[in-house]
């Protein structure tokens, strides 16, 4: 069959089922009643078997596996937490951040800066979804929202601390004396 977009009421033909009419229809199938049996069926709907007898229009165009997985992933780039690539300061690569305790008799730590950086990439980011979220918030007054977005500005101000770590400026922390 040519035309996989038929509509409820479309009359078809099956080699096997014999007649029938189209009574539901959703992503993948048509639902036929076939008047031989008197039942209903579920074909495929790029069922290659079928003749149209008579086509009834769709009522709207069926979504497709495609436009979901679509969908999704831009609800999840809009949404998410997931980062964009942000380089590490070159004099950084491969370095090490030490935690050195006062107390001679405790165990140091050490985390490549590489781990550090991603973390604080992720907080940064994580940031930037509430600030989004806020934004969109719908119960919260304006009043709210710009008591909430000054907290967060005051966040960032104390992240600029490792603003050192960044590559590039325009990826950096930005307090109340940026413009962030």
């Amino acid at each position: 069959m040519s035309d996989s977009n038929l509509g409820t009421g479309s009359r078809i033909e099956h080699p096997k089922f014999g007649k029938g009419v189209v009574v539901d229809v959703d992503m993948e199938f048509y639902t036929v009643w076939f008047k031989d049996g008197n039942s209903t069926r579920g074909i495929a709907r790029d069922n290659e078997g079928l003749t149209v007898l008579e086509k009834t229009a769709a009522d709207a165009v069926p979504i497709t596996l495609e436009h979901v997985k679509r969908a999704i992933a831009e609800v999840i780039e809009e949404k998410s937490d997931l980062q964009e690539i942000v380089p590490l300061g070159n004099k950084w690569i491969n370095g090490t951040l030490v935690f050195k305790p006062l107390d001679s008799g405790l165990q140091g730590k050490e985390i490549p800066i590489e781990v550090f950086f991603h973390k604080i990439v992720m907080l940064r980011d994580r940031l930037r979804v509430l600030e989004q979220n806020i934004n969109a918030h719908k119960v919260l007054t304006d009043e709210e929202k710009i008591d909430l977005q000054q907290y967060i500005t005051r966040i960032y101000g104390s992240l600029t601390t490792f603003n050192v770590l960044f590559k590039n400026t325009d990826e950096q922390f930005r307090g109340t004396g940026g413009d962030k």
